[in-house]
């Protein structure tokens, strides 16, 4: 604890000297340029002159502009251009105060429209592309993602390069799992309860610096919610039907005047379907074939989910903003299950057979509310922003299950089995962060901030069996288990130029503490680190980044980082999940957390003309004690202790080890290319080879093999004046292929997914369009394993959802003129809101 407070102590010092002690010698304007509506004047020229010297800066999109390296004077002229607009020419008087803050808000520059030229001038938005790279992220913007319009944040992910989805909706990055944040920071809820129609972007970061949790140690990936800022009452509305029982209906709306923004998103979804699951097992001794089981299931799952999202930002004035925003979600699932069961002897002769149905429901509730500030000094790149986020969430869960086991002739075998499962969940997690950044010239930058982060989680699981006359008995593996987690973090970053290359070296240190107990039992488990001075060094996380430019369009990077991956809850929860008699589950509460060391090369090139972008990646991740999956057959003890919930004998318990290591050495390369005006492609392929070392109580556990992941992504656009019938109709197509790759007991099996989709754009504006998709049109979105052992080879899939297709409507709205804190008129007819220097475009 002593060094943590003199961490922070040292880092808030330094904080206030960058901040109070920064150089002054020059001069820097600010202000915002709109329209007499309020609507941001963007690219207009702000020209500052005070003698013989002048000075010209430009209007951003949101309207603002910054024109620097001023002298000091007591008297400026602002000269304000634009297309459309008359000249706006006035003069600033500067007094002493103003000259000694280095920089001078001028508050808000109206421009009045020339009537005579305004009629004919069109002006036209580029629309930003489907996806931007930067050397370490990849920022992909979803509203050109017409496939997922209508689903969840699993159909975004799917169509994303470099990710794949399995069958329960968990992402994966380059063959491991990256961590989620949303708006910049961790959430509690799962992709599947995030609407599709409430993203803005995604982005991917896929080697972090030490400004970000050292958690994030295989990426991490950051889904920007949507909150509109411009001027007056602006909003979307889409509602969505399909097969099977798709139904969506989605609500935005965003009301901006003068120095406040509020916004709202509501959104409903359902969705249901029926999928098949199959099972092939031989069971084993000394490599001879015992008996044979096949297990068919066909699974009927239903989901009904609900969101609201609202907030406000109160702009302060133009460099200070203050955020608040809240949002709920609740839902329901339900899932009915039957599983066909077969047991066969060596001879593959059937001996008997089973039939196990499973009705199950279940219900969430969660909510998250985050203030947020945000300070930018004198200057755009000098900041300081801090947040807290608070998130809540409940649930709660019950299954009936029966079990019935005949011999060929239909007579009975066993006696039927029930049992009936229920269990409730509560968590919370706060999170606090600050972080400041100064970059002090054009190639000096500073970062530094501190986090903390506590979790604390509660559920109470009960199992029973029921005789036949209803009588239940209270089974062992009903848990109840409490859980608290504990992260405190700082971090540092240099950044700076030598010559031609530009680097940034960082550092980051976490102290973590996680608590767990199973109540019942009053059995204690969890980790901390540092556990002593021994651990000093496995709680620091240092980065490094080079970056060259190789002549115009082109650019070289290498970096390092070392994160950690601690385990999750399931992972060391030893609860055991019976949901299928033949593979069951159960947490490790020996567990460590693993340390990952990755390193990259980046190669990077623009090509001229906006015609598209290459990047091309080499990476090594070494995993030090990798958490991975490990199976085995069931223990004579443990059959016991679930006899009566109708377990085989020849169960496998799948189970979670620290490996000795698993590197992970790959080339990923992604094209970017506009072929012509309207048609556009994006291919990535990822090629893998895997190394993983394990060995359980003497048993050898190595395996390696070479995967490889490749995705197309085709959009196209018919823009022609001839037919209004196909002007504005887009195509997309999306195309993904994982190979077969190695797990510690065997492989998981391949597969191929495309999806298609059309949207079309009319009315004036294109204010609405229709679009009509198919997800997973072969039906073969399917996640399948081989093991193989010597005590069992089993041939497996699983899949939760099925072939879609959806018909969604969207309507934009807006009105620009809408004020809610309207002045009065003054004498010239102009109205003097904002005037005051108080902005009312961010």
């Amino acid at each position: 604890m002593k060094q943590a407070l003199l961490l922070t102590q040292f880092i808030l010092i330094n904080l206030f000297l960058y901040a109070q002690n920064e150089p002054v010698k020059k001069l820097k304007l600010t202000g915002i340029v709109s329209d007499s509506a309020g609507k941001p004047a963007a690219s207009a020229t702000v020209e500052a002159a005070t003698g013989d010297f002048k000075k010209t800066g430009v209007a951003n999109a949101e309207g603002k502009f910054s024109i620097d390296e001023l002298p000091f004077s007591k008297e400026y002229t602002i000269t304000v251009t634009s297309i459309g607009y008359k000249n706006s020419i006035q003069k600033i008087v500067l007094n002493a105060a103003d000259n000694a803050a280095a920089v001078k808000d001028i508050g808000h520059i109206t421009l009045i429209a020339e009537a005579n030229t305004l009629a004919n001038v069109v002006v036209t938005a580029s629309a930003a592309p489907a996806m931007q790279f930067g050397i370490d992220r990849k920022i992909f913007n979803v509203e050109k993602n017409i496939t997922a319009q209508g689903g969840t944040a699993v159909d975004v992910m799917k169509n994303i390069p470099s990710l794949s989805v399995d069958v329960n909706g968990n992402v994966e990055l380059r063959n491991a799992a990256p961590q989620i944040f949303v708006d910049g920071r961790p959430t509690i809820l799962t992709l599947d309860q995030i609407p599709a129609d409430d993203i803005e972007k995604v982005e991917l970061i896929t080697n972090p610096s030490a400004k970000y949790d050292a958690s994030s140690s295989s990426g991490i990936i950051n889904i920007v919610m949507k909150k509109n800022k411009r001027t007056g009452l602006n909003g979307i509305a889409s509602v969505g039907v399909g097969s099977p029982q798709l139904f969506n209906g989605n609500l935005s709306l965003n009301l901006r005047q003068k120095n406040f923004n509020f916004f709202v998103n509501g959104n409903y979804n359902t969705a249901g379907g029926k999928a098949k699951e199959e099972t092939y097992r031989q069971n084993k001794n000394n490599d001879t074939i015992t008996d044979y089981f096949y297990q068919h299931s066909i699974n009927k799952p239903g989901r009904e989910f609900y969101s609201l999202r609202f907030g406000m930002d109160y702009f302060i004035d133009n460099n200070n903003t203050l955020t608040f925003t809240q949002s709920f979600n609740t839902g329901s699932n339900e899932n009915t299950e039957t599983q066909n069961q077969q047991y066969l002897d060596k001879y593959e002769t059937l001996n008997y057979t089973g039939l196990r149905t499973t009705a199950g429901t279940g219900n969430f509730n969660r909510t998250g509310s985050r203030l947020s500030f945000e300070s930018k000094f004198n200057r755009p790149d000098h900041t300081l922003t801090a947040d807290i986020t608070y998130n809540d969430g409940s649930r709660d869960n019950a299954s009936n299950i029966l079990n019935t086991f005949s011999y060929p002739d239909g007579t009975m075998y066993l006696p039927d089995s029930r049992v009936r499962n229920n269990g409730t969940a509560d968590n919370y997690q706060v999170i606090g962060q600050v972080d400041y950044s100064n970059k002090i010239n054009d190639n000096k930058r500073i970062e530094l901030g501190l986090r903390t982060f506590y979790n604390k989680n509660s559920s109470t699981f009960a199992t029973y069996t029921i005789d036949g006359s209803d009588n239940e008995t209270k089974l062992p593996l009903s848990n109840n288990y409490k859980y608290t987690e504990t992260v405190n973090a700082a971090y540092f970053n240099y950044a700076n130029k030598w010559k031609s290359i530009t680097y940034q070296v960082g550092l980051r240190t976490e102290f973590s503490k996680f608590d767990g107990l199973l109540i019942d039992s009053n059995y204690h488990f969890g980790y901390k680190f540092p556990d002593g001075f021994k651990d000093l060094g496995y709680v620091l996380f240092p980065s490094v980044f080079l970056t060259k430019p190789i002549g115009e369009n082109n650019e070289l990077q290498l970096n390092y980082s070392k994160r950690i991956r601690r385990p999750r809850f399931w992972e060391v929860n030893p609860f055991v999940d019976i949901n299928d008699p033949m593979n069951i589950t159960v947490g490790n509460p020996a567990l460590k957390p693993e340390y990952i060391n990755v390193f990259e090369l980046n190669y990077f090139n623009r090509f001229k003309n906006n015609g598209g972008s290459f990047l091309a990646v080499l990476y090594l991740q070494n995993n030090v004690g990798d958490i991975t999956q490990y199976s085995d057959t069931i223990t004579d003890a443990l059959f016991q202790q679930l006899n009566n919930a109708a377990i085989s004998p020849d169960a496998i318990v799948n189970t979670f080890i620290n490996a000795g290591y698993t590197n992970r050495m790959g080339a990923e390369f992604t094209l970017q290319k506009k072929l012509w005006k309207n048609f556009d492609l994006t291919y990535n392929i990822n090629l893998q080879y895997r190394v993983t070392k394990a060995d359980v109580k003497g048993l050898d556990l190595d395996n390696s093999g070479f995967n490889y992941e490749t995705k197309l992504i085709a959009n196209y656009k018919i823009e022609t004046e001839k037919s209004k019938l196909f002007n504005n109709l887009g195509f997309q197509l999306i195309a993904d292929y994982e190979s077969a790759s190695v797990i510690p007991q065997g492989k998981t099996k391949p597969q191929f997914v495309s999806d298609f989709a059309m949207r079309k754009e009319f009315l004036k504006k294109k204010a609405a369009s229709l679009s009509f998709s198919i997800n997973d049109i072969f039906n073969s979105r399917k996640f399948g394993t081989i093991y193989d052992t010597d005590e069992f080879y089993q041939d497996s899939y699983r899949r939760w959802n099925v072939r879609s297709f959806r018909l969604t409507f969207s309507y934009k709205f807006g009105d620009n003129t809408l004020a809610l804190f309207k002045k009065k008129s003054n004498n010239n007819n102009e109205e003097d809101e904002g005037r005051a220097g108080v902005p009312d475009t961010n």
